[in-house]
């Protein structure tokens, strides 16, 4: 006898497309392995391509807005992936049965929506990546005060309209409990590598075998990223310590990428820092495998950096600035030091290249501390619990769950 399907949940993400998406597609694997139907409403991008007839998902797309400039730039492009993503949404929703619709966030525009489709039946969960707020004063450090008591509002009114909220850390979690999410239905799903695809990676001849000791640096460029203070520090290595032997590779792309090749061109860094654009994720594995010890600069106090999750699965020992969630994620894994001295991180940097056995303690502790917290394999519960009433397995398609209500 055949089984039927479980849950429909439709998932909308607009900042990114789906491809794209590392922490959307490892939470739809997770539904499909529960053999739930899967919508995905996307915007269009090549990366997607594989994914268009993957069996019992199906992937709705839209033309992206065009990219932003400037802070009304990104208000357009929000507005109009929103309109976009929305209809799609009621189209899924009027021609069947939807149980759980999942808003990837940010921006924070979809509670409208939500509490429309809370009243027809299906439970809203939103996936808080970043904040709104926060995002727009390290994007922009003199945005206007009434911008971001919009940003506020909206953030309020989203946690007042749907069933639950799953975030990335625990100060993303209490940020947004006093924005109205009530206790017990904000939780924490860490961003956690797939370890069974992290040591397949392992297993494997590394993509690349650096003339020397090798430093990488994963993920999006963006102005909130500070990835010019990767170049900046690579200069301190390179040049100001005279340490021609280290190569540092860059993976990723953004609106940043151009000027930073510019940047490292400027420096006289154009052979010792590559810029790789964006790859698939089997050339991120092969080139953390043949690492030597990751980097992130990043100065945003409330971001969970999910490279050094990705580095410390390998078992690599990372630099970072000391900040209060980079601390609470990878303490005794890397070396710390003080928010914005590009100096003490080139000098931790250049000192933990020439100490193989501290680098072999610090990776084996963040490793050990992925495989019993932080992997994807470790989270698919909490995210269960926090999609499904009460962690239960997916319903059969005769019996919808009904949607949690909170009281009033």
């Amino acid at each position: 006898m055949r089984a039927r399907p479980g849950w429909h949940v439709v998932l909308v993400v607009e900042n990114i497309p789906f491809g794209a998406d590392h922490r959307l597609r490892k939470q739809v694997d997770t539904l499909l392995g529960r053999h739930c139907r899967v919508t995905v409403i996307s915007p269009r991008g090549e990366v997607n391509r594989p994914h268009r007839r993957r069996p019992g998902m199906q992937l709705r797309e839209y033309a992206a807005a065009p990219e932003p400039r400037g802070p009304l730039g990104y208000a357009v492009e929000y507005a109009w992936a929103g309109i976009r993503a929305t209809l799609l949404l009621l189209r899924v929703r009027v021609r069947g049965r939807v149980d759980v619709v999942q808003l990837c966030q940010p921006p924070d525009i979809y509670f409208p929506i939500a509490r429309l489709l809370r009243l027809a039946g299906s439970r809203v969960v939103v996936d808080q990546r970043d904040l709104m707020p926060e995002l727009l004063v390290a994007r922009y450090p003199r945005a206007p005060r009434r911008a971001l008591g919009i940003l506020h509002l909206l953030e309020r009114r989203t946690q007042r309209a749907v069933d639950h909220t799953i975030t990335v850390n625990d100060h993303l979690r209490r940020r947004l409990e006093a924005a109205g999410g009530a206790p017990g239905d904000v939780s924490v799903v860490w961003n956690g590598p797939v370890l069974a695809r992290v040591d397949a990676a392992r297993s494997a001849t590394p993509a690349y075998d650096a003339d020397g000791p090798l430093v990488v640096w994963v993920g999006k460029m963006g102005v909130q990223d500070r990835v010019d203070l990767v170049v900046d520090v690579a200069e301190r290595v390179v040049h100001g310590r005279a340490r021609g032997d280290v190569r540092f590779v860059l993976m990723g792309d953004g609106e940043c990428l151009d000027d930073l090749r510019a940047l490292a061109r400027s420096r006289g860094l154009a052979d010792r820092v590559r810029f790789t654009g964006w790859v698939p994720e089997e050339t991120v594995f092969g080139y953390l495998a043949a690492a030597d010890l990751g980097i992130d600069t990043s100065l945003q106090e409330e971001v969970t950096p999910v490279k050094a999750m990705e580095y410390m699965s390998f078992g690599l020992p990372l630099v970072a600035f000391d900040l209060p969630e980079t601390r609470q994620l990878a303490d005794d894994a890397a070396v710390l030091v003080p928010p914005g001295d590009l100096d003490a991180l080139a000098g931790a940097l250049v000192a933990l290249i020439d100490d193989e056995p501290r680098r072999q303690e610090l990776g084996t502790v963040g490793r050990r501390r992925v495989e019993t917290t932080l992997s994807w394999e470790a989270q698919e519960a909490a995210y269960l619990a926090a999609v499904g009433p009460s962690g239960q397995p997916p319903p059969d398609a005769g019996e919808p769950s009904p949607p949690r209500r909170r009281p009033g």
